[in-house]
C-alpha cells in the first residue's frame, strides 16, 4: 500500500496544485496556453523520443498488441456513440463527441506521470505506440462522422488532406516515429544534444500534471445531461475492461505491456474532447463537464485500477 501512496501522492498533489493555481487565477487562460504550447511541442516529444530510443528492441510486441488496443478503443467509441445516439435521438455529431468521451484517454498528459512511474521506463514504448494508434484513429473516425452527420460539408480531398495534417503532424506522433527508428537503428545523440533534451524531459512530467490541474479549474460543473452516467461507465470500466479481456484472450504478450494498456484505458479523457467538439461547436459546453466529472471520478478508479495490479489481482492469463 505505501507504494502505492507514494506513486499516488505526487501525481494527484501535482494536479491539485495546478487546480489551486487556476482557482485562485494565479494563472489565466493565456498563460495555460503557452505552457501547453511547451509541453506538446517540445516537452513530451522530447520524453517519448529519449525513452523509446533507449528501449532494448527484443521488447517489442508487434503488430498484434497495437491492433488489439487500438480495436479495444474503437470497441470504446462505438459504444459510447450508440449510448449517445439511443439518447439524443440519432444526432450523429453529438454522438460522435459522447463517443470520444467514453474512449479518448488522456495518455499524452497522465501516462507518463503514472504509468512510467509505476511499470518503469520499458512502459514507454508500450504508451507510445497506444497514443499514436489511439489518437489516428480518433482523429480519422471524428471528421468523417461529422461529415456523415452534416456538420463538416468538404470534398473527401480535402478531408483526407486535413486528417493527415492532424495525424502526421502531431509532435509526439512524430516523436513516438522518431524513437522507434533511432532504436532500431542503434542511434545515440551526441552528449550535449542528449543531455540538452534530457532537461525538456525532466520538465515534462511534473508540466503535464499541472497544466491538467489548472485545465480542470477553468471548468464549472453544470447540470449533468442524461447520457453522462453511462459514458462514465464507458470510459472508467469498460474501455479498461475491453483491453483486458482481449489482451489476455489472444494471449502471449508481455504482463507490463498488458498493465500498460489497461492502465491507459483506465485514464479519464484527453482536454482534446474538448477542443475538438469547440472545433465542430457540438456540445462544447457538455463535453467540458463531462470531461471534469470523468476525471474527479477517476481518481477512485485509476486508483483501484492500479491497486489490482500492483497487488497482483489481475493476472494476465485468466483464460489459460
Amino acid at each position: 500500500m505505501s507504494e502505492i501512496v507514494t506513486l499516488l501522492f505526487p501525481f494527484f498533489g501535482l494536479i491539485l496544485l495546478g487546480y489551486a493555481a487556476g482557482y485562485f487565477r494565479l494563472i489565466n487562460v493565456e498563460a495555460l496556453a503557452g505552457i501547453e504550447f511547451f509541453l506538446f511541442y517540445a516537452a513530451l516529444p522530447v520524453l517519448f523520443f529519449q525513452l523509446i530510443a533507449t528501449t532494448q528492441p527484443g521488447s517489442l510486441q508487434g503488430w498484434s498488441f497495437v491492433a488489439t488496443t487500438t480495436f479495444a478503443t474503437y470497441c470504446a467509441f462505438a459504444i459510447a456513440f450508440s449510448i449517445g445516439a439511443l439518447l439524443n435521438g440519432g444526432n450523429v455529431p453529438e454522438a460522435t463527441m459522447q463517443g470520444l468521451v467514453g474512449s479518448y484517454s488522456n495518455t499524452a498528459y497522465l501516462a507518463p506521470a503514472l504509468v512510467i512511474a509505476a511499470f518503469g521506463s520499458a512502459a514507454a514504448a508500450p504508451i507510445g505506440l497506444i497514443f499514436s494508434f489511439d489518437t489516428a484513429m480518433l482523429l480519422v473516425v471524428t471528421p468523417l462522422m461529422m461529415a456523415l452527420g452534416g456538420t463538416v460539408r468538404t470534398d473527401p480531398a480535402r478531408l483526407a488532406q486535413g486528417i493527415a495534417r492532424d495525424v502526421l503532424l502531431n509532435p509526439i506522433i512524430v516523436a513516438v516515429i522518431l524513437g522507434f527508428i533511432a532504436m532500431g537503428f542503434g542511434v545515440r545523440l551526441p552528449t550535449g544534444l542528449d543531455a540538452a533534451l534530457a532537461l525538456l524531459r525532466g520538465a515534462a512530467t511534473p508540466v503535464a500534471l499541472f497544466v491538467v490541474g489548472v485545465g480542470l479549474s477553468f471548468r464549472a460543473l453544470g447540470p449533468l445531461s442524461k447520457e453522462m452516467p453511462a459514458l462514465i461507465a464507458v470510459k472508467l470500466i469498460a474501455h479498461p475492461l475491453i483491453v483486458y479481456l482481449l489482451l489476455t484472450w489472444i494471449g502471449g504478450f508481455d504482463p507490463l505491456w498488458v498493465h500498460t494498456a489497461v492502465l491507459v484505458a483506465a485514464l479519464p479523457p484527453a482536454a482534446n474532447v474538448v477542443a475538438l467538439a469547440r472545433r465542430y461547436h457540438t456540445l462544447g459546453e457538455r463535453t467540458s463537464v463531462a470531461v471534469l466529472l470523468v476525471t474527479v471520478i477517476a481518481i477512485a478508479t485509476v486508483t483501484l485500477t492500479l491497486i489490482l495490479i500492483l497487488d497482483g489481482m489481475l493476472p494476465t492469463d485468466p483464460f489459460r
